[in-house]
This record gives structure tokens, C-alpha cells and sequence, in this order.
């Protein structure tokens, strides 16, 4: 469990390790402070290994730098509004 929440420097580190293990043939780390939207990506590559196309290596980058900007948060964010809204 986390103390803190990692810093930028750190989960950049964390999706390098991440990434290189699932390209590996590993899977991934549960305590790695990547969110849902990156984890699922890298799953995507580990379940592919060992022929692992390159759209998916651009799609694990594309989902992490959500992570970053704050993309994959707000996306999150909406979809849970609107599934209160239907339930309303």
C-alpha cells in the first residue's frame, strides 16, 4: 500500500519497468501507482507476448501519458457520472 502518491518521475520509472516486464513475458506489478486505463494496456502486451504488435506498445504510451495529463481521470470521472445519472 502506498504512503504517498508516487511523483511523476517515479510512476515514469514505474511504466518503464512495467512495460519492459510485460514485453518480457512478465505480467504486472499491482502496486506500481499506474492507473486502470495503463494497466489494462500493459495486460494487453503481456497476454500478446511473445509476438507483440507495435500498436500496442503505442497504446500502453498513449494510455500512460492520460495518466499524466489527467485524461484517463476525467474520463473515469464522466462515465461514473453518467452511470448515476441513469440511475437517478
Amino acid at each position: 500500500m502506498f504512503v504517498d502518491y508516487p511523483t511523476e518521475d517515479e510512476l515514469r520509472q514505474n511504466f518503464v519497468d512495467a512495460l519492459a516486464a510485460v514485453r518480457g513475458g512478465d505480467g504486472v506489478s499491482s502496486d506500481n501507482g499506474l492507473d486502470v486505463r495503463t494497466v489494462h494496456a500493459l495486460w494487453e502486451i503481456a497476454d500478446a507476448y511473445p509476438n507483440i504488435p507495435d500498436n500496442l506498445i503505442v497504446a500502453a504510451g498513449a494510455a500512460f501519458a492520460g495518466q499524466l495529463d489527467g485524461t484517463n481521470a476525467a474520463a473515469r470521472q464522466a462515465a461514473i457520472d453518467r452511470a448515476f445519472e441513469q440511475n437517478e
